[in-house]
C-alpha cells in the first residue's frame, strides 16, 4: 500500500517556478556540457562551502574517486574509511586504484572513530577518508590529529552533508578535498546525477578538472587516462536554482530533527546524538533492537521507512577479497538501525503522524501480554 506519509518526497516545491527557468534558459542556449551553467554553479558553491575552487563532476561517485587520483593516491595505497556508509565511498577508492581498509565507528555519532582509523595506519596508508553521515561531521578535529601525526591526506565524503559543519567550520573545507553529491534525493539535489569536489589546492582543482575531461590539457591532446565525468549544464543551471533555497531547507530539517527529538524521548527507540549543532539531518536514523516490528508497525500506520544501511560495506560480496575487518559496532548498528521521514516538505501535521505512530509502537511492546 502507499504509505500516508511517504518515507520522502521529490515534488516540487517552491523552487519550482526557478528550476522550470533554469531548464529553459539551458535549452535557449543550446549548450550542454561544460559551460556558463557549470562554471557559474562552481564559483556560487565554492562560495557557499568556503573554498576557492569547485570541480562539478558526473556523481558523488566520482567526486571522490577523482579527489583521490588529484592528490596522486592510487594503485598500491591503502585508504582508511567507515564500513558505515554506502558502498560506493569504498567502490570510488577502487575507481581510483587504492585499496580500501575499513576502521570502526564511534558508536555516538556514528562515523569513523579516530582511534580506530589510527590504529589501521599501515606504511601503505595515503589517505583517511572519512564519511560525514546522516548530515552530522565526523569528529574532524581528531581525524586531523591522526593524518597531521602520520602524514597522510584527509579527504571528506560530504555527500550527506551539505552546508554541515565541524566545530564551526564548513564540511567539504577541512581536508585536502571534499567530495559532494547532488543525486536527486540529497539535501541539494539535482534532477539526475551530479556531483563536484571541493578544494582550496589549486594544483589538486586543476588535475581534478582534466581528470575528469578525459586527461585532456587541450581538445584531443590527452596528457593522462582521464575519465569522462563531466557535469552537464542542464544539472548546473537546476542546482544554481535550487542552492538559494537550500539554507531554508537545511532550517527546516533542524526543525523537524528538534521535533522528533523532543516528542520520541520517551520512546522505545535510541536517538543518535546530535554531537555538532552544524548537523544537516540528511537523515534521521533511530535504533532498536526489533527493527522489522518498527517498521512493520509503522508500515501498518502508512508511515514509510528505509534501512540506512542494512548490510555493513565490509561485509558486501563487492569487497570479499579484501582482508577482513574488525568492525562490531558496525555490524551492531546496521541490525539497528531505522529512518524516519524527515524531508524539508514534510508537514507538521505528517511530522505528527510519525512520532505519533513510533509512540504508539512503544506503548504496545509495554503492554503486558493478557
Amino acid at each position: 500500500m502507499t504509505p500516508r506519509v511517504p518515507f520522502l518526497s521529490l515534488a516540487a516545491g517552491r523552487d519550482a517556478t526557478a528550476v522550470r527557468a533554469a531548464i529553459d534558459r539551458v535549452l535557449a542556449r543550446n549548450w550542454y556540457v561544460l559551460g556558463p551553467e557549470v562554471d557559474a554553479f562552481e564559483a556560487e558553491y565554492a562560495t557557499a562551502v568556503g573554498v576557492a575552487h569547485v570541480v562539478g563532476v558526473g556523481t558523488g561517485t566520482d567526486a571522490i574517486a577523482l579527489a583521490l587520483r588529484a592528490l596522486g593516491i592510487g594503485p598500491g595505497d591503502e585508504v582508511i574509511t567507515t564500513p558505515l556508509t554506502a558502498a560506493y565511498t569504498a567502490l570510488a577508492i577502487i575507481m581510483a586504484g587504492a585499496t580500501p581498509v575499513f576502521a570502526d565507528v564511534d558508536p555516538e555519532r556514528l562515523t569513523l572513530d579516530a582511534a580506530a582509523a589510527a590504529a589501521a595506519v599501515t606504511p601503505r596508508t595515503a589517505a583517511i577518508l572519512p564519511v560525514h553521515l546522516y548530515g552530522q561531521a565526523a569528529d574532524m578535529t581528531a581525524l586531523e590529529s591522526v593524518t597531521a601525526r602520520h602524514g597522510l591526506a584527509l579527504v571528506e565524503d560530504a555527500c550527506q552533508a551539505h552546508l554541515a559543519t565541524a566545530g564551526g567550520r564548513n564540511v567539504g573545507s577541512i581536508g585536502a578535498a571534499g567530495a559532494f553529491s547532488f543525486y536527486p534525493t540529497k539535501n541539494l539535489g539535482a534532477l539526475g546525477d551530479a556531483g563536484a569536489i571541493t578544494t582550496g589546492d589549486a594544483a589538486v582543482a586543476d588535475r581534478a578538472r582534466r581528470l575528469r575531461n578525459g586527461g585532456q590539457t587541450a581538445r584531443y591532446r590527452h596528457v593522462e587516462a582521464g575519465v569522462n565525468s563531466r557535469l552537464d549544464e542542464m544539472q548546473a543551471a537546476v542546482l544554481r536554482a535550487r542552492l538559494p533555497f537550500l539554507a531554508g531547507w537545511t532550517a527546516r530539517r533542524r526543525a523537524l530533527a528538534t521535533r522528533y527529538r523532543e516528542a520520541l524521548a520517551p520512546a522505545a527507540v535510541r536517538l543518535p546524538a546530535e554531537c555538532d549543532p552544524g548537523h544537516v539531518y540528511h537523515l534521521f536514523p533511530v535504533l532498536t533492537d526489533d527493527r522489522d516490528g518498527l517498521q512493520a508497525h509503522l508500515e501498518d500506520r502508512g508511515v514509510g521507512t528505509l534501512i540506512h544501511y542494512p548490510i555493513p560495506v565490509h561485509r558486501q560480496e563487492a569487497f570479499a577479497s579484501l582482508p577482513p575487518a574488525d568492525c562490531p559496532e558496525t555490524d551492531r548498528l546496521c541490525r539497528e538501525v531505522c529512518s524516519l521521514p524527515l524531508h524539508p516538505h514534510l508537514s507538521d501535521v505528517d511530522a505528527l503522524a510519525v512520532t505519533d505512530a513510533v509512540l504508539h509502537w512503544t506503548a504496545a511492546r509495554e503492554t503486558p501480554a493478557p
